[in-house]
C-alpha cells in the first residue's frame, strides 16, 4: 500500500497535471492545422516539415533541453526578445516547461491527427465542396468529425507523455519547488537521497495513470473496430 504524499510531493503531481493539461490542450490547437496541412498539401518542404516534427522522436531529452535552453536563455534569440517585450526569460519558470514540453510532444499530436486526416480521404471534402460548402465549413463540419479519433488519440498520448518527462523539464525548468519540480524530477530527487519508499509512490502514480490511459485508448479502438460495417 502506498504511503500518503507529503506537501513537496502533491505540489509537483499538481504541477505535472497542470503542466500536462496546458501542454495538450495548446498542442492540440497547433497540431491541428499543421497536421491538416501535412495531410493534404502537396508541397515539396512537407517531408523537411514532417521530418523536423518528428525529430523529438529520436533526439535525446537531454540534448533538446539544451538547445532550448540556450535558444529561450538570455542570450538567445527568443530570449532576447522577451526581454525586449520585458516578459523575462522562458527558462526556470512554468511558462518555460511549457514551451519545452510542446516541442517534445509535437510528434504525439501530429502524427495521430495526420493519420486520421489522411483516412477522411478527398472524396468527402469534395462532395462538400460540390454542395458549396468553403474551406473552413468543410474543415469543421466533414474533417474534424471524422476524425474525432485521432483528436481523441492525440490528447491521450500528449498528456502521458507530458506526465513522464524528465530530460527536456529538468534542463529547461530546473528542480525549483511549486515552480519547475514535476513529478518525475521529484522521483529523481527521491532516488538520490535513497528513500526508495517515496519515490516507490510516484513512480506507481506515473505507472498506474499511464496504464489507465493506454487501457482507455485501446479501449477506444476497439470500440471503433465493433463499429465498422
Amino acid at each position: 500500500m502506498l504511503l500518503p504524499l507529503d506537501a513537496d510531493d502533491a505540489s509537483a503531481l499538481w504541477l505535472t497535471l497542470r503542466l500536462a493539461s496546458v501542454v495538450t490542450v495548446l498542442l492540440l490547437a497547433i497540431a491541428t492545422p499543421l497536421a491538416w496541412w501535412l495531410a493534404y498539401t502537396r508541397s515539396t518542404s512537407a517531408r523537411v516539415v514532417s521530418a523536423l516534427v518528428a525529430l523529438p522522436l529520436v533526439l535525446p531529452p537531454t540534448v533538446l533541453g539544451f538547445y532550448l535552453l540556450l535558444v529561450l536563455g538570455p542570450h538567445g534569440a527568443v530570449g532576447r526578445v522577451t526581454q525586449a517585450l520585458h516578459l523575462g526569460t522562458l527558462p526556470f519558470s512554468f511558462a518555460g516547461l511549457v514551451v519545452g514540453s510542446m516541442i517534445f510532444s509535437l510528434p504525439f499530436a501530429v502524427q495521430p491527427l495526420h493519420n486520421a486526416f489522411v483516412a477522411v480521404g478527398r472524396r468527402q471534402l469534395e462532395v462538400a465542396a460540390s454542395l458549396r460548402a468553403g474551406p473552413i465549413d468543410r474543415f469543421l463540419s466533414v474533417a474534424v468529425p471524422l476524425a474525432r479519433p485521432g483528436f481523441l488519440t492525440a490528447a491521450i498520448l500528449v498528456f502521458a507523455h507530458t506526465m513522464g518527462e524528465f530530460g527536456v523539464v529538468l534542463m529547461l525548468g530546473g528542480n525549483i519547488p511549486g515552480q519547475t519540480r514535476v513529478l518525475s524530477v521529484a522521483m529523481y530527487n527521491h532516488v538520490e537521497a535513497m528513500d526508495y519508499t517515496a519515490a516507490h509512490a510516484l513512480a506507481a502514480i506515473m505507472v498506474v495513470g499511464s496504464f489507465v490511459l493506454l487501457l482507455g485508448l485501446r479501449a477506444m479502438g476497439d470500440r471503433r473496430h465493433e463499429e465498422r460495417p
